[in-house]
């Protein structure tokens, strides 16, 4: 990870549904090329700061000061464009990975994907309702409900995965019983099982032409550097003050959250 931040640019689409496959699509079962490693690094900042757990204080749109002392979310269903157009999608069972702030390592997907020139990639913000309503035998890894989810990114009560988990102290924030100023956002909901419920599932695509496209071939590591700045989970869309809203977790104001959470994510650079 770099110590200092290069200036952000590139250009940022979110899509907020799926799409059916374009014709040219390569379809990751029918791939028979050679395939190399792509890696995706999540860089997250705080504005123009680098983000650092319970030592850095922040000030959000709404004049209010905070910490961040856990953040953590799911980046799934993976697919990267060629200069041609083509698409390649990564194969569902390699493609849900935690990004947690604690976890250096975690900050960098890999993913194998034919050789070429990328000009683009997109992902899900979240774990997709396939996935989520799935045996449980095929959720497993970070996805395991029962095992390995120390982090608390499943809801046991509701049955769902928490996308995106954020926690801090605000003095913006009331007081709990042990005096202390705690604020929770735990963003989840893939549209329910039987019923429609909330759906906060996102894709996100990101043009890397103008920080620079992924040449990825064999024997090296393309590795495409994005940014995401927690900042805009208060300050994207809709200005979002951790006084009036301390905890947001399964309720209509998590779509809110939600719809800010789309623009965390800008491409730095790309490093081939």
């Amino acid at each position: 990870m770099h110590p200092f931040k290069h200036t952000i640019y590139g250009a940022m689409v979110v899509l907020l549904s799926f799409t059916a496959c374009k014709k040219e699509d390569i379809k990751p079962e029918t791939s028979t090329e050679a395939k190399a490693v792509l890696s995706i690094q999540f860089d997250n900042i705080a504005g123009d700061r680098n983000l650092q757990l319970n030592t850095g204080v922040y000030t959000n749109a709404a004049g209010e000061s905070f910490n961040i002392s856990l953040l953590q979310y799911f980046i799934s269903n993976i697919k990267v464009t060629n200069s041609s157009g083509q698409e390649f999608v990564v194969p569902a069972d390699s493609s849900y990975f935690l990004v947690s702030e604690a976890n250096a390592a975690s900050q960098f997907v890999k993913v194998k994907v034919p050789e070429g020139d990328y000009q683009s990639l997109s992902f899900v913000l979240g774990v997709d309702s396939l996935r989520s309503t799935m045996d449980i035998s095929r959720r497993t890894g970070v996805l395991d409900p029962s095992g390995g989810m120390g982090d608390g990114m499943y809801w046991g009560w509701n049955s769902g995965y928490i996308f995106f988990k954020m926690e801090g102290e605000s003095a913006a924030a009331p007081a709990d019983p042990s005096g202390q100023h705690k604020f929770r956002y735990h963003i989840g909901g893939f549209g329910g099982y039987s019923v429609p419920t909330l759906n906060n599932i996102k894709r996100i695509m990101i043009d890397l032409r103008a920080g620079g496209i992924a040449k990825v071939r064999q024997g090296r590591e393309a590795n495409v550097h994005l940014m995401a700045d927690i900042l805009k989970v208060f300050n994207g869309t809709r200005t979002i003050s951790i006084a009036a809203n301390p905890t947001v977790m399964f309720s209509d104001f998590s779509i809110q959250v939600a719809n800010n959470y789309t623009q965390l994510f800008h491409h730095d650079h790309t490093e081939n």
